[in-house]
């Protein structure tokens, strides 16, 4: 699952067009996914109106949080698992993702956070409750889950989230 919104206020415009190698970050993802998985699915805001590649998913909420677009995709995901990862993360590996993925329990995740991460369908009620209750840190709806911590090597989890950040790529 590719989450490809966000308000990006730190950017200044939306991270899934920007140009890393003379790909936009949500095609890079986009591929990153057919590498690792059966299936993919993009979730976002389709009012956003981005030109994208690919279909969208819209999440069907207001609210701008990785959060929503976790519950949207798992729910209209066709398999038990889903690895999600933000557009923002252009040095993830299908390595990484595997990684991610036999590690879950109800949820994997790296040391750094709750994303990039594999998020078991049986972890979709805490999800959904904490939406339905408007506590969208991630960090907190997994909390009460069995969430495993995977150690991933710190350059695949590097993100953007400036102009700057993508120069220096």
């Amino acid at each position: 699952m590719l989450l490809v919104g966000g308000a990006s206020t730190r950017f200044g415009s939306p991270k899934a067009l920007a140009l890393v190698g003379g790909c936009t970050l949500a095609e890079r993802a986009w591929r990153l996914l057919g590498d690792a998985c059966e299936e993919r699915i993009a979730v976002g805001k389709r009012h956003d109106g981005l030109d994208l590649p690919f279909s969208l998913l819209d999440d069907g909420t207001d609210v701008r949080a990785p959060l929503a677009g976790l519950v949207a995709g798992l729910r209209a995901a066709r398999h038990e698992l889903a690895v999600v990862i933000p557009v923002d993360m252009p040095f993830l590996t299908a390595a990484a993702l595997h990684e991610l993925a036999d590690a879950c329990r109800d949820v994997a995740v790296p040391q750094s956070g709750p994303l990039p991460g594999a998020y078991a369908r049986t972890a979709l009620p805490a999800l959904e409750r904490a939406l339905a209750c408007d506590r969208l840190a991630l960090r907190d709806a997994i909390a009460g889950l069995d969430v495993a911590i995977v150690e991933l090597d710190a350059s695949v989890l590097a993100n953007v989230n400036t102009p700057d950040d993508v120069q220096r790529l």
